[in-house]
């Protein structure tokens, strides 16, 4: 739970099933690491499991998010639906943020879940893309989970 508060209430979205929407529909998410005191931004595509509630990641086996994540696995993410400049030369947006655990997959079946709903989220025709992978090759795959432990949103739509 945050301390902080939405200031404009009118705008926050305090419906669960609108703040999973986001993160269903959202192209990127964009996780904060942290470690020693310095932060790390990375945005991702993602695959999120509502049921679940976590997101799913796929990455190469090395690199900084790595040394952040497996140093210090408590993040923080935000998923932005952009609307553009309205006629009143607002700006409409949706966002949620979130806060979780990240953790690295190594159970393969995991793994092959992990890889359908960041498929079916993310392609126009996930069947033809699913039928070309070699679940086999997923051993060596390094994929990630992050289990939302909270989220909040917020959305303008302008006038």
């Amino acid at each position: 739970m945050s301390l902080f508060h939405v200031r404009r209430s009118e705008r926050e979205i305090t419906v669960f099933s609108e703040l999973c929407c986001v993160l269903r529909v959202a192209k990127y998410v964009t996780v904060a690491f942290c470690l020693n005191d310095t932060p790390y931004l990375v945005s991702l595509s993602h695959g999120y499991d509502e049921r679940r509630n976590c997101l799913y990641f796929h990455c190469a086996s090395e690199g900084k998010k790595l040394v952040y994540a497996k140093a210090n696995p408590l993040v923080w993410g935000q998923a932005l639906l952009d609307f553009g400049v309205t006629d009143n030369c607002d700006y409409a947006y949706t966002s949620v943020h979130f806060s979780g655990k990240w953790s690295f997959i190594v159970d393969l079946t995991e793994k092959q879940h992990a890889l359908k709903t960041i498929v079916y989220q993310n392609s126009k025709t996930p069947e033809e893309k699913l039928v070309t992978v070699k679940f086999e090759k997923l051993a060596k795959t390094t994929m990630g989970r992050i289990d939302i432990a909270y989220m909040s949103g917020k959305t303008h739509r302008g006038c």
